[in-house]
């Protein structure tokens, strides 16, 4: 297991710094190195890092989340509202859609199978996307309107609407029937998070502050440690309610820290960012190498040009979505431009559930994840080179 860790930091880091200097995104490297280290390259990774990688990749994704709540001002997402809530189910439903219609032609796939792969190409990859609103935020680009907010909150709900549309549909591919419950869950399970989050944020902070007047310093790093802990326990708590309710764990998450933000000063609130920010340093390896050794390269092979046109049509639909959303905002076209490039990319829900059709023995299991394979090829590098190549260019500076 040392050696595999080895391999992925140093290896990752390399190709990553390589990238870099060619003016590519860092994550292209890092995805790269998964798939030529991965089970189905070179098979170099030891089976006990791939058994846990579900585990890994939630860690670092957390570490992000948490270095985004942290970021993240409140008021600020106050002045944008209704687009940020639309952000959350309009791209990803207008996805599903251009699968439901175009894949059966495309692709050898029923209706019921292509509202299947639909769902699971339609979320936006968190792991791709936050990290690059955090730094906008940090640096200033376009917050003057809150366009790294808004993108930030609806990306980290859109993954939460697609997992349950996905579930709701397998059953049905299976032969069960969609309860209205199911989609019921989806405003449940965000409101849920939201206040379990607000619930712990606001108890971290009331701990730390009690500590801080009875003069029982904690020390920032000794903070992280209890704020990462905490969060380990919120996205566990998802699981324990699995079956009773729906509670977002990743969405807890961000609400906790953006009320532990909220409720302790300012240089406190800056130096836990900035500490796990330097924890993400690792983590951000840690994630798209594990990604990468998931994709599995003979199926994006076997899917072919009609898994691509597939693909391109989808985005052509999201693009759409997203202009929606718009609709009706301050926003410029230059603006409106960048948070069409910002909701392309997909990554690591694709990772996750990609290989739950096939694993099930649904028919269309081998082709859903060929496909989902293609599109974290094509899209995960496209969205990010697009992101670091425009915001300049399409973002005021405030």
């Amino acid at each position: 297991m040392l050696t595999s860790l080895a391999l992925i930091f140093l290896t990752g880091l390399l190709m990553a710094a390589l990238c870099q200097q060619i003016r590519l995104p860092r994550i292209i490297g890092m995805l790269a190195t998964g798939i030529v280290l991965g089970p189905f390259v070179l098979n170099l990774l030891d089976s006990l890092i791939l058994s846990i990688s579900a585990d890994l990749r939630k860690m670092a994704l957390i570490i992000i989340l948490l270095k985004a709540g942290l970021s993240l001002n409140l008021s600020d997402l106050k002045k944008v509202g209704r687009p940020a809530v639309m952000m959350a189910f309009v791209p990803a439903s207008f996805e599903i859609l251009a699968f439901v219609l175009f894949a059966p032609a495309l692709l050898p796939v029923n209706r019921m199978e292509a509202a299947v792969m639909g769902a699971v190409l339609a979320a936006v990859s968190p792991a791709v996307v936050v990290p690059r609103m955090v730094q906008l935020m940090e640096s200033k680009y376009g917050t003057e309107k809150s366009i790294p907010q808004m993108i930030l909150a609806g990306a980290s709900c859109d993954d939460i609407f697609v997992i349950v549309v996905f579930t709701t549909f397998v059953s049905m591919a299976q032969g069960g029937q969609a309860r209205v419950t199911d989609f019921l869950n989806i405003p449940v399970s965000i409101l849920l998070g939201i206040l379990l989050g607000a619930a712990a944020g606001w108890l971290l902070a009331l701990f730390f502050e009690t500590a801080y007047a009875r003069k029982h310093y904690v020390r920032n790093s000794m903070k992280v440690i209890i704020v990462l802990g905490t969060s380990f326990l919120l996205v566990a708590a998802e699981e324990w309610l699995k079956g009773i309710i729906s509670v977002s764990g990743l969405l807890a998450v961000t609400s906790m820290a953006c009320v532990l933000k909220m409720k302790s000063t300012a240089f406190v609130s800056k130096r836990l960012s900035e500490k796990f920010g330097k924890l993400w340093l690792a983590a951000e390896v840690l994630l798209f190498v594990l990604v990468g050794a998931a994709v599995d390269i003979r199926y994006t092979l076997e899917a072919g040009l009609a898994a691509g046109l597939m693909i391109a049509l989808a985005l052509v639909f999201r693009s759409v979505g997203v202009a929606l959303c718009m609709a009706g905002t301050s926003l410029n076209q230059k603006e409106r431009l960048f948070c069409v490039i910002a909701y392309l990319p997909k990554a690591t829900v694709q990772a996750a559930i990609g290989s739950v059709p096939m694993s099930l023995g649904l028919p269309c299991g081998k082709i859903v994840l060929s496909v989902a394979v293609l599109a974290i090829l094509i899209t995960a590098p496209l969205g990010a080179l697009g992101m670091d190549g425009t915001y300049r260019l399409l973002l005021k500076k405030e």
